[in-house]
């Protein structure tokens, strides 16, 4: 069984410009519901975790949106790697580190 890759979409600086951009985003939601950065930015990702979970979301949507098994992902995860090379520290932080968006809002609503 051959698991369709989707190719690669952008340069690595464009991908960490756009990641960049969401981050700066997802601080200024935060803060604005009130929240004290000082008790929230270790856990956000950082830009290449972002860049990460964003090319790993493009792989699922892909696969027609299913979410991947633990092998599976762990080899979409390390095809990330092997294709940015520069991403391969973000790659490994973010295995076996479920659920992937802790500073998103809902995940953080639905776990509790």
């Amino acid at each position: 069984m051959t698991e369709a890759r989707p190719a690669r979409r952008a340069s690595l600086e464009l991908l960490r410009a756009e990641a960049g951009d969401e981050l700066s985003v997802l601080i200024e939601e935060r803060v604005r519901d009130g929240e004290d950065p000082w008790d929230f930015m270790e856990d956000l990702p950082s830009v290449d975790e972002l860049v990460v979970l964003t090319l790993r979301a493009e792989n699922i949507a892909s696969n027609g949106g299913v979410r991947p098994n633990a092998s599976r992902n762990y080899r979409v995860l390390r095809q990330i790697a092997l294709d940015y090379p520069p991403l391969t520290r973000a790659v490994w932080r973010l295995l076996g580190s479920e659920p992937h968006r802790r500073w998103d809002a809902s995940v953080r609503i639905e776990a509790s």
